[in-house]
């Protein structure tokens, strides 16, 4: 199968900062890869870099088998991208912000007008489209600038942390959309710092951090390597934690851990649903009753800190000063983009 991106040993520094550290990446067409990170951990400019927003330092990068830095205007009309901050000009309506995206994309005024319609319909934005962007809620923003992204119907899609900020609700609508998009065959190059995201879209998974691709496969393969599943219970009255820790010390795979303010136990395990199956019964024969359990299995704060030592709320700030330094002024951005044509 062709990669729809393929990236070798992209380079980008920032004065003392290396924002990136030789990134590889290959993903096949019609595929969905998620890059999880921190903040600051060089996603950001990751994605400006393939979609010629940034020069590296030294490393080549071919997206849509086209060069990024041979032919940039080439690559530009074939590929979509939306930031963390919404690209839209709040005093123009929806719709005239999908029209102007169109007229610079040259597609002409009846066909920008009908386009603009139809990513309206598309993305539920029908009947808020003639209404002044100033007035839409952050989901309706963000579906405006993903139809933004899509104007010129491309093959290959960027979306740098889409759905941060948005309350579940709006969350689940996009990831909606977002899925709808890939089912149709468009290639998506998604980063967050979310793991249920990475869980709903992706195929396959890098996780970034200090501008350095540190781990690779697949949500279930990553959680796997940090210890997998595990049992989560609250026993009902503290004198019972110890009874009931050496109840399920046949199920563990690893050290049990006892938190005794919380009488909560946590109980590595490798089988599953049975094995909390078995776990429940184990403390039903001997009286123990519980408040709470459940079978879980590693957040992506626990991937961080078993690959890293440090969770996803603790970003470097120097990194974060490049990567967030060049995700500022997104409408501008695609405004100089397009005109640059």
């Amino acid at each position: 199968m062709t990669d729809a991106i393929f990236a070798e040993g992209l380079v980008k520094r920032y004065g003392k900062v290396t924002a990136l550290d030789g990134i590889d990446l290959a993903v096949p067409e019609g595929s969905v890869l998620a890059m999880l990170g921190p903040n600051g951990a060089g996603k950001t400019t990751t994605v400006r870099v393939l979609t010629t927003l940034l020069v590296p330092d030294s490393g080549r990068a071919t997206v849509a088998g086209i060069d990024v830095l041979a032919e940039p205007r080439q690559l530009r009309e074939r590929i979509g991208a939306s930031g963390q901050y919404a690209a839209v000009d709040e005093y123009l309506t929806g719709f005239e912000n999908l029209e102007m995206v169109g007229r610079l994309y040259h597609l002409g005024t009846k066909r920008s007008k009908a386009r603009a319609r139809e990513l309206l319909e598309r993305f539920d934005l029908a009947e808020a489209g003639d209404r002044p962007v100033k007035g839409y809620s952050g989901g309706m923003r963000r579906r405006l600038d993903l139809a933004g992204a899509l104007v010129a119907n491309p093959r290959v899609l960027f979306l740098d942390e889409p759905t941060t900020g948005l309350d579940p609700r709006a969350r689940l609508d996009l990831w909606d959309v977002i899925s709808e998009l890939v089912a149709g065959g468009t290639t998506l190059l998604l980063t967050t710092q979310y793991m249920e995201e990475a869980d709903r879209l992706a195929d396959s998974i890098v996780v970034i951090d200090r501008g350095t691709i540190i781990e690779r496969g697949t949500a279930d393969e990553l959680k796997d390597r940090v210890g997998g599943e595990r049992i989560e219970l609250v026993v009902a009255d503290q004198a019972e934690l110890q009874t009931a820790r050496q109840a399920l010390e046949r199920l563990s795979c690893g050290d049990i851990h006892a938190d005794p303010g919380t009488r909560r136990l946590t109980v590595p395990i490798s089988g599953g649903s049975s094995s909390l199956v078995d776990a429940i019964a184990l403390l039903n024969d001997r009286g123990i009753k519980l408040h709470d359990v459940g079978l879980r299995r590693p957040t992506l704060d626990d991937v961080f800190l078993a690959l890293t030592g440090h969770s996803t709320e603790e970003a470097d700030e120097d990194s974060e000063q490049g990567d967030r330094g060049t995700g500022r002024k997104a409408v501008a951005d695609r405004k100089e983009r397009e005109l640059s044509r």
